[in-house]
Order: C-alpha cells, then sequence, then structure tokens
C-alpha cells in the first residue's frame, strides 16, 4: 500500500469517526422531515416560526452536506491512488496530494468547530472595549484592540456594526461596542473577555518612556431577540366563579370571573371586572401573557449578567494576556500560556491561534486562572 492510499484511508476512517459521532444519519432524517414540513401551505402563516424551522434546516443541511461531500471527495480520491499505482503519473499524483491536504486542512477546521457547542456559541457577538487604566494610551490602546477585532471578523468574513462609540479626549476612545454577526462569531470570541495589557514606549510621552496601559474586553452572545410568549392549553387551569365585584345585577348571578393557573410556572391571574366570562378569559390570558413576558425578560437579564461575568477593573494583575513591543515583542495569553513574537501580525487580526488554544484549554478542562 502507497503512502498516498494510506494518508487517504486515515482520514476515512477519521470522518467516519466523526460522522457516527455527529450522528449525521439521524440529522439526514431530520433534514428530510424539516424540509418536508416547509412545504405546507400554511407554512409561512407564522413568519417567526418559519424563520426559526429554516435556519435549523439551513444549519442541518449544510453540516450533513460538508461531512457526507468530503466523504465523497476521499473515495474519489482514493479511486485515483489506487489507479496510481498501476498507471504512475507524477502530474496526477500531485494533483491528489494537494487536494488531499486541502482536505485534511478542512476537516481540522470542522473538527475544531465541535468544541463550540455551548448554548449561545451560534450566535453573533456583542463585543465591547474599555479603556483602562493607562490615561490617553489606554484609551489609544482601547482603538488598537477596535481594529484588531474589526480586522479579524473581516478575514472571517463576518459582519461588523459599530455602535456607542465613545471618543477619547486626546486619542483614541473611552469605549465602544461593535455587533460581530457571523456563525459561532460568539464561540470564538468569548475567549477574549477580560484585562488586555500593552507595554510600549509611550507616543504621548514628550519623554518617550515606557507606559503600561489596560483595556477591558467584555464579550456577549447577541439574546436580545424579541421575547415570544407561546401559551399552550395543555398548560393552563381555568376556574371560573361568581364575581364580587361591580358589574351590576349580572355579573352577581353568573360564574363570569376567571381565574387562570399556568401550570409550568405556577403563576395565577384573575380576572373578573368583564361583564361576561368570554372577556374576562381574554383579559386574563393578556394578564398572564405579560407576566410570562416579565419572567422571561428576568431569565434573560440574570443570563446576561452570568455571562458577563463579574465587575472587574482594566488595571494590574487582571490580565488575561499581555502585548509587549518594547523592550522586546511578545504576546503572551497567562491563561494558556500561549505566546507568539509576532506583534504586528497579532494587532493586525491574527488571533486565531489565541482562540484555538483558549478553546482546547476549556475543551481539556486544564484552564488555569489569570496571571
Amino acid at each position: 500500500m502507497s503512502e498516498l492510499t494510506h494518508q487517504i484511508e486515515r482520514l476515512q476512517r477519521r470522518v467516519e469517526k466523526t460522522m457516527v459521532r455527529l450522528d449525521l444519519a439521524e440529522k439526514a432524517q431530520q433534514v428530510q422531515k424539516l424540509e418536508e414540513e416547509s412545504l405546507a401551505s400554511d407554512f409561512w402563516s407564522d413568519n417567526r416560526k418559519a424563520q426559526t424551522h429554516m435556519q435549523r434546516l439551513n444549519a442541518l443541511r449544510e453540516e450533513v452536506n460538508t461531512w457526507e461531500g468530503i466523504a465523497t471527495q476521499l473515495q474519489d480520491l482514493q479511486g485515483l491512488a489506487e489507479l496510481l499505482e498501476e498507471e504512475p503519473d507524477d502530474e496526477v499524483r500531485t494533483e491528489v496530494e494537494q487536494s488531499l491536504n486541502a482536505l485534511e486542512q478542512q476537516i481540522e477546521q470542522l473538527e475544531f468547530a465541535l468544541m463550540l457547542s455551548g448554548e449561545h456559541d451560534e450566535k453573533n457577538a456583542i463585543l465591547s472595549i474599555h479603556a483602562g487604566s493607562g490615561g490617553v494610551d489606554a484609551q489609544d490602546w482601547a482603538e488598537m484592540l477596535l481594529r484588531m477585532y474589526l480586522r479579524w471578523a473581516e478575514k472571517h468574513h463576518f459582519r461588523t456594526q459599530v455602535y456607542d462609540y465613545s471618543e477619547g479626549e486626546e486619542a483614541g476612545v473611552k469605549s465602544v461596542t461593535v455587533e460581530i454577526e457571523g456563525r459561532y462569531a460568539y464561540g470564538y470570541l468569548r475567549s477574549e473577555a477580560g484585562t488586555h495589557r500593552l507595554i510600549r514606549l509611550s507616543p504621548f510621552d514628550a519623554a518617550h518612556r515606557r507606559h503600561t496601559s489596560f483595556a477591558k474586553v467584555e464579550v456577549m452572545p447577541d439574546i436580545e431577540d424579541a421575547i415570544e410568549i407561546v401559551i399552550r392549553p395543555e398548560d393552563l387551569e381555568v376556574d371560573t366563579f361568581r364575581s364580587t365585584g361591580a358589574g351590576g345585577q349580572h355579573v352577581n348571578k353568573t360564574d363570569s370571573a376567571v381565574r387562570m393557573r399556568h401550570i409550568p410556572t405556577g403563576i395565577v391571574v384573575t380576572c373578573q371586572n368583564e361583564r361576561s366570562q368570554i372577556q374576562n378569559r381574554e383579559v386574563a390570558l393578556k394578564l398572564l401573557r405579560a407576566r410570562l413576558y416579565e419572567l422571561e425578560l428576568k431569565k434573560r437579564e440574570e443570563e446576561t449578567a452570568r455571562l458577563k461575568g463579574a465587575h472587574v477593573e482594566a488595571d494590574f494583575g487582571t490580565q488575561i494576556r499581555s502585548v509587549i513591543v518594547h523592550p522586546y515583542n511578545i504576546v503572551k495569553d497567562h491563561r494558556t500560556g500561549y505566546e507568539t513574537s509576532d506583534t504586528s501580525g497579532y494587532l493586525a487580526g491574527d488571533i486565531d491561534p489565541f482562540i484555538h488554544a483558549y478553546l482546547q484549554e476549556k475543551a481539556s478542562g486544564l484552564e488555569s486562572s489569570p496571571a
């Protein structure tokens, strides 16, 4: 068996193992079912529900097609490799090797993406940068970080929109918020949350002395979608009783008042002000929907606070990553230990190695505390 054939078979086993782990056979059936459901005549009667349905369908279809496409390409390359063993051709061999190397890189990227399995990892990211201690240098450092993340997003073909840009007095920014829109944007960028430190010769110091600046980065998933409240009839326990309030002779003689209990949450609402039971029921549903909205809003706020984490000042001793450009060049992540001397590339948006190192560290459960 040639080395080329051996490499192909090794990748085939790797892909087959991943496809089993992802349960692609089951997902292919889900795609078929979702496609059939999308053909229903009343499918678009509920636009929000339909859009959610199509997003899930497209995501599943893309995942299934991608892995099945890779398996097919490997099978085709295996056929070419077997022909090369019988009839050697250097030009064809070179093409097969190039295709194989490209496939292996794609497989590695896809396998890496499997680590992004958190509840919000697929969502868009809302990234905020705040200048910390360091005066004008810190504000300039915050703007440098903004450019770095915008360039990173551009390289990944993510869309960006800058909000709440608070300009610094002399240079840079005091704070800025940018939305980064793209699949897994939050999953990648959550590694960036924390204090970032810069050590350099200050361009704002007449004596050109070395200064240390800090900026804090906050990363949130975009979970600010409109809250949809769905009340299922089977989740309701409805009682009627005779009204005791104002409403005249009719109210006092009929069981027009409505008490409604939402079983999953235990929320109880009552309405007895309307003249008919139907009207009281409609008002009770309206009150219940408002209470459930309030409850869901509170949950969202608690989730936002949890994801944001405890407030930490951007100052000495809190940094997760340091960029040093004087007296030497180095970027070091204090959580993973990963470092590079290519500070220019890093500040130009080449931050993927740091993101990968962080996610791998998290996946292994060996994340260390910030330095």
